[in-house]
């Protein structure tokens, strides 16, 4: 069963080139683009407007290669911190270095890491000394001396003047980094107050694909984008400045918009003259809304967001990682609009599930979890844990299963393989739990696909789980959440423990 698409690719891609080359021309052909949001593997922006590519912004870069250049940003209290990338379950430091890897493949140039309001914190340095001894180059930008009160402090020598200048050579500066409060913005405007004082009359752009400002402020795709930044404390709104200007309404968020008056100063301040931008919605070049093509798809898409969202502060709320504010936010957001948890539809199926395997394995100790997955044929498939292996595990070998066409009761696992490899953790590496999770079921399989035709046949539809919906009614356990989010799953989950135990390696 073909899934609907509701947004055009191709179409959004040349009309952001577009563009974006208009704004470098009105800037000398000197332009400093801040990249909001995720720069690669943005799984948000597919989530809620299906057909969209998560690498569309390397493709766009891609295309202006010629004319582009990269500075990576990070908050040196980030890395302190260690504060972690929730969707692939690394640090920010660690996706700092992954992403410069992966530009590099992509082959675009990397001018440089900036560590923005560096205050020599130990980890930084490390960061900082690790870049250097691997040839990257590393700057550091101290917090703004003056910011945001006094404007003639913060446009001086003191200011912008003390931070570190980056040479550039290509007229298109795309200024990104990991996370929220990365220092792009500082960077960008310290960058054109060097450039003015070298003649250079540069400007600065943003690009961020949420909120999308040509859409309702309450269409479920911005409010999506609310519920997505919940424990940041996000908020949409009508941009005030932009209506009083134009007598039109466009959606932006509350950061810009208070920020918008400080920000048009100081740039007046840098280029001694009036500001070319009269909003904060005139300083964004996103042209994403123009690329909806289908715009029930991309409601429902984004009400299946807003679900996925209050599932995941639920659980971040009983791991500590939220506050009860996030996730009473997000429940609002989903009342709006009517909905309820069930509204998805893997989730009645896997709480099913762990109930006939609590039935099934009546007076055994121990949590008994199910989970269960919609195939792209629209199949909805169950799994629930066992002694042999976890509910995720089940659930995957279920659904290969019935890709593949395989009966339910031929064994991919054999015993002698299942059973060396719990002969290993519990004898070898005194592991206490011997049911395998998804990554070990995972290199079962794979094992057993050497002499097993079934399991080869079942191990090559594995790529076929790629963008599936599936929920478990525990918090995954490491393995199975890095299995999971390796094939590509677009997973939920209740939040509740698999164990008793306070610890799961």
């Amino acid at each position: 069963m073909a899934r609907r698409t509701g947004f055009n690719n191709d179409k959004y891609i040349a009309e952001q080139k577009t563009e974006i080359l208009k704004r470098m021309e009105r800037f000398d052909n000197k332009l400093y683009l801040e990249f909001g949001g995720k720069l690669l593997y943005d799984f948000h922006a597919a989530r809620v407007l299906p057909g969209y590519d998560p690498n569309a912004k390397m493709r766009l870069l891609k295309e202006l290669s010629d004319k582009a250049s990269i500075i990576l940003c990070i908050y040196a209290g980030d890395i302190e911190r260690k504060k972690i990338r929730a969707d692939f379950g690394i640090t920010y430091d660690a996706d700092a270095l992954k992403l410069i890897d992966e530009i590099r493949e992509w082959g675009l140039d990397v001018l440089g890491v900036v560590i923005t309001r560096f205050e020599g914190q130990p980890a930084a340095i490390q960061f900082k000394n690790k870049l250097e001894r691997r040839g990257v180059r590393v700057y550091t930008h101290k917090y703004t001396k003056g910011y945001p009160t006094d404007i003639d402090l913060v446009v001086s020598e003191e200011g912008y003047g003390a931070n570190d200048y980056i040479e550039t050579n290509k007229p298109l500066i795309i200024v990104t980094g990991p996370g929220p409060g990365s220092g792009k913005l500082a960077t960008c405007l310290s960058q054109t107050y060097h450039d003015y004082k070298r003649g250079i009359k540069s400007g600065y752009a943003k690009f961020e694909t949420f909120p999308i400002w040509n859409l309702p402020l309450k269409h479920p795709v911005n409010v999506a984008y609310e519920a997505a930044t919940a424990d940041i404390r996000d908020r949409n709104l009508i941009d005030p400045f932009h209506i009083e200007c134009y007598g039109a309404a466009a959606v932006n968020y509350n950061r810009d918009v208070e920020a918008f008056p400080l920000l048009r100063r100081i740039l007046e301040k840098i280029t001694g003259g009036e500001s070319f931008y009269r909003s904060p919605t005139d300083m964004g070049v996103n042209q994403a809304g123009f690329a909806i093509i289908d715009d029930e798809v991309t409601v429902e898409a984004a009400k299946q967001e807003l679900i996925r969202r209050y599932f995941r502060y639920r659980c971040e709320y009983v791991m500590g990682f939220a506050d009860r504010g996030t996730v009473e936010r997000v429940e609002l957001f989903i009342k709006d609009f009517g909905l309820t948890p069930e509204y998805r539809k893997v989730v009645g199926p896997a709480r099913e599930a762990a109930e006939k395997a609590q039935t099934l394995h009546k007076g055994n100790e121990g949590i008994f979890c199910g989970a269960s997955m919609e195939l792209r044929d629209g199949a909805i498939i169950t799994g629930s844990n066992s002694p042999l292996m976890h509910a995720a595990s089940s659930l995957v070998i279920h659904a290969i299963k019935h890709l593949a066409g395989i009966p339910e009761k031929i064994k991919l696992l054999p015993a002698s393989i299942t059973d060396s490899i719990r002969t290993l953790k519990t004898s070898v590496l005194n592991e206490k739990t011997i049911s395998l999770d998804l990554n070990e079921a995972l290199i079962a399989l794979s094992i057993s696909a050497t002499t097993n035709t079934a399991a080869q046949l079942a191990m090559e539809k594995l790529e076929e789980l790629r963008d599936c919906e599936a929920h478990m009614t525990y918090i995954p356990t490491p393995g199975d959440e890095a299995g999971l989010r390796r094939l590509g799953v677009n997973l939920t989950s209740d939040s509740n423990f698999s164990t008793k135990n306070l610890f799961v390696s």
